[in-house]
Order: C-alpha cells, then structure tokens, then sequence
C-alpha cells in the first residue's frame, strides 16, 4: 500500500525520472541501501523502486509508529521500526535477516540519520553506520546501492521551510532522479564493508544528482 501511495503521490510534486546500471536487478532479498538527505525522500525512493517491481521491507526510525494512520499501516505491512541509542536497536537487524531469508527485500539508510546543513543543496552521503555491513556479513544477502538527488529541494530546511517546500511543491515541480546500481556483495570485516558500501552509494548518488542537472537544465 505505501508502494502505491508513494507511486502515486511524489509525480504530483515533483518530476521523478529513475535509471538502474544495466547490471542492475529486482531481485528479491537484496539489501537495498540508499542516501539520507531529506524526510521526503523514502517516499521518492519508494515510488522509484516501484517502477522496477520492487517492494522491499523498510527499516525506519521507531517515531513514525506513533504516527497516526502511518503507524498502523508500516505495522501492518511488516515494515521494521529501528529503536535508535537503545538496547532494541539490534533487533531491527534481526527483523531484517528474517524478512530477507523469506525472501524479501530490505531498504534502508546507511548513514542512519539526516545531514546537519539546512539549506536546499544536495552533497555526498556522511559517514555510514556498521548495521548494514553486519547485515550484509550475517545473511550473505547482495547489497543494492540506489542513489537520490533533488528531495532536498522538496522538502529540507526548517520546520517552517519543509511545510512550506511541501506545498508549494505542486507548483515549483522539483526534479527528482533516483539511480539503482549494479548489486555487489561485500567484502567481510565490516570497516571494509562500510567502506565500500559507502562508496557504491556515493557514486550512485553522484549519477543520481548529474542527471537532476541535467533535466532542470531542459525543463
């Protein structure tokens, strides 16, 4: 359902255009790791992943259960709340290996949280936490970069300037562009790993802002 919704929403504020490496694949149980920039930008990536049959399993920040409507719906949907700096945060991990072993795929940020800078301007990802690599290193899984550009320019900022990014959003049609790279499978001591799933996301990031260029250049 929030596949749908976001497939739904996001082109009416803004123009989502998506590419994927020619090696890239829907496959299932994949780990599926993206860049954090903008609250806006699960629901692009999502909508992205959609236009190429993917649907994964979110792991997300534990607030948004408490969310009224949301919350219900990712509890019912089998989305994976991550409790952050406490002793259950481990379990989001454990969540995850089991919807990957039953074949699902997993989406989520490696950096684990939102950049400082409050202005609309896009940079590379931050530094990436160990969790993904100790997924990666417990399951075997693949691990698919997927770069975003120009959610920050939908929503980013303030409170003030994210609602009012939101609304005028309809109007002003950012550009948006997510990129899906080629899977890789990573490398074991997790310093290494993080290392070069950071990496993977970077240059898919990179792909992912030059192309936001590129079409706000033509519009």
């Amino acid at each position: 359902m929030l596949s749908r919704i976001a497939s739904a929403l996001v082109p009416a504020f803004g123009r989502l255009t998506v590419t994927a490496d020619p090696g890239a694949r829907s496959a299932t149980g994949s780990i599926l790791v993206a860049n954090h920039t903008s609250l806006a930008d699960p629901a692009v990536v999502v909508a992205a992943l959609r236009r190429h049959g993917i649907e994964p399993v979110i792991l997300a920040t534990a607030g948004l259960w408490r969310v009224p409507l949301l919350g219900p719906a990712l509890r019912r949907e089998g989305h994976i709340a991550v409790h952050r700096g406490t002793a259950r945060a481990a379990d989001s991990l454990d969540a995850a290996a089991v919807a990957l072993a039953s074949g699902r795929s997993v989406l989520l940020y490696g950096e684990g949280g939102l950049p400082a800078r409050r202005d609309a301007g896009e940079s590379a990802p931050g530094p990436f936490r160990s969790g993904l690599a100790r997924l990666a290193a417990a399951t075997g899984a693949p691990v698919v970069p997927v770069g975003q550009a120009g959610s920050r320019r939908l929503c980013s900022g303030s409170r003030t300037k994210q609602l009012a990014g939101v609304f005028t959003a309809p109007l002003r049609r950012p550009c948006l562009h997510v990129h899906i790279g080629s899977p890789l499978q990573l490398p074991t001591p997790v310093p290494e790993a993080t290392d070069r799933a950071r990496e993977a996301v970077t240059a898919a990031w990179r792909t992912a802002a030059s192309a936001v260029g590129e079409t706000c250049a033509a519009a």
